[in-house]
């Protein structure tokens, strides 16, 4: 089967995971709706497309293999908004505040977790070959996208190329182990290195050993727009040196 390989590299990365009330906490690997999103958006997909969004997800298999974790930090936003002040929601519609005097005293306060310098390597393939989007319509529009991309949060800008290339294989396992670790030039030295690297795979494909069972929200109804059900994945370690044998074969 073939798959592309995707770079996910930035200064900030925002990988999403459940929100409560102004709290957003950040996952370590990319959910299936970012996903979904980056791909729809390099496409021209729009929001209100909320079928082609659905096909779309309803087609992602993928894996992830997280490089390097980097550093977790919490963004503190705050906005004083007054009784006259009106932004834009997420929805395309302008919206205001109501409620009494005294509610305009105190500014809005959110909590936003990021990754800084984190690289994750992504295996993508689709289900259905024969519908469209193609993969190869795909990696196309990351090299040439519709609009300007970001990994999570639109201040979360690629520090690379997304698209990097094509691997033939049985799994999305193997695809993992037989791509190069991604590497910066300010990489660690080789006493900080960590022996392994942390692996996430889709549950459609075999559990490999020691990897163990994972649950998450990470789908998104793109027509209710609201994230729904619970995806089982595999989450496990693989130890560098296998990857770097692996990747000796290819070669």
């Amino acid at each position: 089967m073939r798959h592309l390989v995707m770079r996910l590299e930035a200064p900030v990365v925002s990988f999403g995971d459940v929100m409560i009330d102004a709290v957003g906490p950040v996952s370590d690997f990319p959910s299936c709706s970012m996903l979904t999103g980056l791909l729809a958006n390099a496409l021209g997909y729009r929001r209100e497309q909320g079928a082609l969004l659905e096909r779309l997800q309803q087609r992602v298999i993928y894996g992830a293999r997280l490089d390097h974790a980097g550093e977790r930090f919490t963004e503190f936003q705050t906005a004083q908004l007054q009784h006259d002040d009106k932004g834009w929601t997420t929805r395309g519609r302008v919206e205001g505040r109501a409620g009494g005097t005294n509610t305009y005293d105190s500014p809005h306060l959110r909590y936003r977790d990021h990754n800084a310098d984190l690289r994750c390597t992504v295996a993508l393939r689709l289900f259905d070959t024969s519908d469209a989007p193609t993969i190869e319509d795909i990696a196309a529009a990351l090299d040439s996208p519709s609009r300007p991309l970001f990994i999570g949060r639109k201040a979360c800008l690629p520090a690379r190329r997304i698209a990097d290339g094509w691997v033939e294989a049985p799994s999305i396992f193997e695809v993992l182990l037989r791509t190069p670790i991604s590497s910066s030039p300010d990489a660690q030295s080789a006493w900080r290195r960590p022996s392994s690297v942390r692996m996430s795979l889709p549950a459609s494909e075999r559990c490999p050993d020691g990897f163990r069972e994972h649950r998450a929200c990470e789908r998104r109804d793109w027509v209710a727009g609201v994230h729904v059900g619970e995806t089982i994945t595999y989450r496990g370690e693989v130890p560098l040196d296998r990857i770097a044998a692996a990747v000796q074969e290819v070669v």
